[in-house]
């Protein structure tokens, strides 16, 4: 158990990074978009590189933002289905879905490092500015090897285990607390 602490702690923090990341993915796409808007509304062509600049930031912004909603429980499950089971084909199922989740990382991080490896062209945002696809095709094993480190939680990243009434109970409690002061 004391290894488990210090690696959902790293979790947690590779966590906030990667919501950094995709929040700066995400504005540096508006901002070229923008741009390029701008551009084009002051002197009637286009600029050609922003539209190709800015879809570099789509597999990060994905793939990150795959690996932050791993993280607080906001992935695909058949929540309903699995808590309409009895408590111990709960925790099997919830075993289940945490091996498959492990299964989905490697495969992301085995063959997403050939792909890295692999991608050797250059993707061409416009005559003078050439970009390597490894800089999109990196993202692949980096989020499988995020995915796998946010396994350390185990159980706390599904919500099959989240007491829907003790929750309700300490929102009421905080919004109460905040009243009050």
């Amino acid at each position: 158990m004391s290894l488990l602490a210090p690696l959902r702690r790293l979790s947690d923090g590779i966590n906030q990074v990667a919501i950094v990341l995709s929040v700066a993915c995400i504005l540096a796409m508006l901002g070229i978009s923008f741009t390029g808007f701008l551009y084009k509304l002051m002197t009637g062509s286009a600029l050609s590189w922003t539209y190709s600049l800015a879809r570099i930031f789509l597999p990060w912004i994905g793939f990150l933002s795959m690996t932050i909603s791993l993280r607080y429980g906001e992935h695909v499950a058949m929540t309903l289905l699995v808590r309409s089971l009895p408590r111990p084909l709960i925790k099997v199922a919830a075993a289940a879905c945490l091996a498959v989740i492990a299964l989905f990382a490697i495969l992301l991080v085995w063959y997403g490092w050939g792909f890295f490896l692999n991608a050797t062209q250059l993707y061409m945002i416009s005559d003078n500015i050439q970009l390597s696809n490894r800089v999109t095709a990196i993202v692949v094993p980096v989020s499988g090897v995020i995915i796998l480190l946010h396994l350390v939680h185990g159980f706390a990243l599904l919500e099959h285990f989240i007491d829907d009434q003790a929750l309700i109970d300490e929102l009421i409690e905080s919004t109460e607390a905040e009243e009050r002061s």
